[in-house]
């Protein structure tokens, strides 16, 4: 990583400190499985998607901080990459590239990513959600906020309208407490795939989905008392 890339490495590590499923590891997990995407696509520039992707999760703190479950971390990120890439002697013009990679990561609103490296970006860091890594970050997401272990509920849409900003299956988390890696897998992580924009990251989630699926219905059953 040349030495502008570790600058921003170096930056984004100092905000992303709030909790262990949304730090620096994250950030270079999502970063090598970015390049993976990269290189089997065409036309990518990849000085933007490196910087976006070092880049897209340093509003996070803000957000965590929230109790509204209003404020959007891509959108504070988004206002807060500029002066970091201006400093760094990016170009006009990349640095709105940059911008509208971490303004369109975020799956839980409604900024879809319109060029290749946004839609990298998008699809690398859906991925890091999945799989056994998505199951540690969960778990760590659930110490952090007091959430639940496991929580099913009869009525999803019901839990949306009650827990979710603009009671949307695809808003924001009001009260995370409530929540649980479950309840997770029934309003995002088993949409995912139809959700992704590159071969390569479908074909990864498609493995990652499945392994993640498996552990979620054994938990259930050593829960019940079954296993």
């Amino acid at each position: 990583m040349e030495e502008k890339f570790e600058k921003i490495k170096a930056i984004a590590a100092a905000e992303l400190k709030e909790c262990a499923a949304h730090d620096i590891d994250h950030v270079l997990r999502v970063y090598n499985l970015a390049l993976t995407i990269a290189a089997n696509e065409t036309g990518v520039d990849l000085e933007v998607l490196q910087a976006a992707v070092l880049l897209h999760d340093i509003g996070g703190a803000q957000e965590a901080n929230d109790p509204t479950g209003r404020i959007d971390h891509a959108v504070v990120g988004c206002e807060m990459a500029k002066p970091i890439l201006e400093s760094l002697n990016f170009s006009a013009a990349k640095i709105k590239h940059i911008q509208d990679c971490i303004l369109s990561h975020r799956y839980r609103n409604d900024n879809e990513p319109k060029t290749i490296e946004a839609k990298i970006l998008f699809d690398a860091d859906k991925l890091d959600g999945i799989g056994a890594i998505g199951i540690a970050r969960g778990y760590a997401w659930v110490g952090k906020y007091h959430a639940k272990i496991y929580k099913k509920v009869e009525n999803i849409e019901e839990y949306a309208r009650e827990n979710l900003t603009e009671g949307k299956i695809n808003g924001r988390i009001i009260d995370k407490s409530l929540h649980s890696p479950q309840l997770n897998w029934e309003l995002k992580e088993k949409f995912l795939k139809d959700k992704l924009y590159t071969i390569t990251a479908k074909k990864i989630c498609g493995e990652r989905s499945a392994y993640h699926e498996e552990f979620l219905n054994r938990l259930g059953q050593e829960i019940s008392g079954k296993l």
